[in-house]
């Protein structure tokens, strides 16, 4: 039995989304979690996460999966002793409620939902899209104390029209080595549905970026090739020359994490979910020119 986890947290104290030895992960909180509510009943299962966030990265709607046995959704679900002919609860409410009465002691991860998956979910392969947005504040928008844990503050003002004509030019389905931090045996090639700039009220820069998946930093050093055209110290045109390129480069910053947060995961409707994961499993690769 598959159940799917729609979750947010303030990524500011984890070592990223993935456990580790020795570290605090998110993925390791909620899998002492789940650990804890079965701990007559193992094994422990393990999650499976729409987007693997890095070290500071937050996440507003993180999408992850885990698959009970029949035995371990029956014991869940059993009445408890001295509550006589009470109705059994539904299974995501009896999931909910046990995992989000231990995480209230860690305030910085929150449960949003707890549904059964439709057949053929998964919650990494089965999506069609991930979005994310960073905050940026220039001397425009001034520095707000408050926000500093989700917000890279900037010292000079930068140019916003510059820095969404130049996120304009990567959209498309390209291999974004020049951007990415290389992993063995990984592809880089993806594609950029979406990629643009805003100022919000109070005058914060806002990228807002939406992929059919990202590579390791790929949105920090996306952000940080815009930021370094934003500056004048990059010509806006330069952007699509370096991803051509395909090599990683000095002449711009990968930003810093604790300014990007994962806003949405988009998925299809149910009955294209087992045909999106199996495509999704498929190695991208460029079409022949």
């Amino acid at each position: 039995m598959r159940i799917r986890l729609d979750i947010a947290y303030d990524g500011t104290t984890f070592a990223g989304w993935a456990k580790q030895p020795e570290l605090r992960t998110v993925q390791g909180e909620i899998e002492d979690a789940l650990a804890t509510i079965l701990r007559r009943h193992g094994p422990v299962p393990d999650l499976v996460v729409a987007g693997r966030t890095d070290a500071g990265v937050h996440a507003r709607g993180q999408v992850a999966h885990f698959d009970l046995t029949a035995e371990q959704a029956h014991a869940l679900v059993q009445p408890r002793r001295g509550t006589g002919n009470k109705p059994k609860p539904p299974l995501p409410v009896e999931i909910y409620r046990r995992v989000s009465g231990i995480l209230v002691t860690k305030p910085e991860i929150v449960l949003k939902d707890v549904t059964l998956a439709p057949d053929g979910f998964d919650a990494r392969f089965s999506a069609l899209w991930r979005r994310y947005e960073y905050r940026l504040a220039d001397t425009l928008a001034g520095h707000d104390p408050s926000q500093r844990l989700r917000t890279t503050w900037h010292p000079n003002e930068l140019d916003l029209d510059a820095m969404d004509a130049a996120a304009a030019t990567l959209v498309g389905l390209h291999d974004f080595a020049t951007y990415c931090k290389p992993r063995a045996g990984a592809t880089t090639v993806r594609t950029l549905q979406d990629f643009r700039w805003r100022r919000d009220p109070d005058g914060v820069l806002i990228a807002s970026l939406r992929a059919d998946a990202f590579c390791h930093s790929m949105v920090r050093a996306l952000v940080g090739a815009c930021v370094a055209v934003g500056e004048g110290k990059l010509a806006g045109s330069r952007l699509v020359n370096l991803r051509i390129e395909r090599a990683r480069t000095s002449e711009f910053k990968v930003m810093q994490a604790h300014g990007l947060t994962l806003t949405e995961v988009g998925y299809p409707e149910d009955a294209e979910l087992a045909l999106r994961a199996a495509e999704t499993r498929a190695r991208r690769e460029l079409p022949e020119e």
